[in-house]
């Protein structure tokens, strides 16, 4: 039985077709240039050789197939996934990046996607899409090889980009500030609402969980502990019960003398916001662990070299060890 598993977090940097106007600031990409973008993918995600790839910053399912067909390990792999929904105002297909999930292991059910918060979430009183994440997580039902299913989260969640509403001066340092706080309520309101979700799948049916996800902000952040969560403190023996945990903080080959560790350079400052976090079955703190994570490396060359078409993101690729019975018995 396949013991070790690779999950892995991959924002491409806007997939998209060629001539798809996605921005006003970013000029459509050229038959060449869609190409040189497809080609480098295809080589990152064959660099990973990871088993599940949760992928954010995806405009076209077309686009990610072609990918998928240039690769060498994943022509056969399951592609999960949903193009935008039409506009209600015109029925025209919206350009907005959506998140996606790639596995060569199977899947125990078809994927889901959660476009509107749980109930009880909400932003502020007259805030656009108040009820809704702008880049809808999707969930996967992953069967390991001992067949065992883990419930896969890819996220995608609110970047630190000011939210200016219409009319703002861009010029106005105040205006600036305020777009900034509309930015971080959201991805914080994104934060409770993910946090929701991983509740939910707890209290359902207690299953291993992983989130895959470019989080925008670092592990500390508060927005990140939210989706961390808390355990159950007052319960002897399941204090990480609930949590979620980043697999660079447990990982069992950690070494703070060489960590280099980021995936993103956001003027001149070095930064990890893409995260993959596990729940308590990949802990070997936890008395239900049924596995634990052995490593975890982050892929971020690219982001020093002048390469158009690659990403602005690292990844993070995670090796993870299931128990066998052996280990099992061992722990007993």
């Amino acid at each position: 039985m396949q013991q070790e598993i690779r999950f892995a977090t991959f924002n491409v940097c806007n997939l998209s077709q060629p001539g798809a106007k996605l921005y006003d600031n970013l000029p459509p990409l050229t038959p060449a240039e869609y190409e040189a973008k497809v080609l480098w993918t295809a080589q990152q995600l064959d660099q990973l050789d990871a088993d599940v790839i949760g992928l954010q910053e995806i405009f076209s399912l077309a686009a990610l197939r072609d990918v998928l067909a240039h690769s060498a390990r994943y022509r056969e792999a399951t592609l999960a996934g949903f193009d935008p929904a039409p506009d209600p105002a015109t029925g025209a297909a919206r350009l907005v990046p959506q998140v996606a999930l790639i596995s060569r292991l199977p899947l125990a059910a078809p994927a889901a996607e959660y476009r509107a918060f749980p109930d009880g979430v909400a932003l502020p009183a007259g805030s656009r899409d108040a009820d809704t994440f702008a880049r809808a997580p999707l969930h996967a039902q992953v069967l390991l090889p001992d067949q065992r299913i883990v419930d896969v989260i890819v996220i995608h969640l609110k970047s630190k980009r000011p939210d200016y509403s219409s009319g703002d001066d861009y010029a106005d340092p105040m205006q600036y500030a305020q777009a900034n706080l509309r930015s971080l309520i959201r991805r914080g309101t994104e934060a409770v609402a993910l946090r929701a979700l991983l509740s939910q799948l707890e209290s359902s049916a207690r299953r291993p969980r992983v989130v895959l996800g470019d989080f925008n902000d670092t592990a500390d952040a508060v927005t990140t502990a939210i989706v961390m969560g808390s355990g159950a403190a007052g319960l002897p023996g399941e204090e990480l019960s609930g949590r979620m945990f980043d697999c660079n903080q447990i990982q069992l080959g950690r070494d703070t003398l060489r960590q280099v560790g980021y995936t993103n350079i956001h003027e001149g400052h070095y930064m990890t916001i893409d995260h993959v976090l596990v729940s308590e079955e990949f802990n070997p703190a936890s008395r239900y662990a049924v596995g634990e994570v052995l490593e975890v490396t982050y892929l971020n060359d690219h982001l020093l070299q002048d390469k158009p078409e690659a990403s602005d993101h690292g990844q993070v690729l995670v090796r993870l060890r299931l128990y066998g019975a052996r280990d099992r018995a061992a722990a007993m």
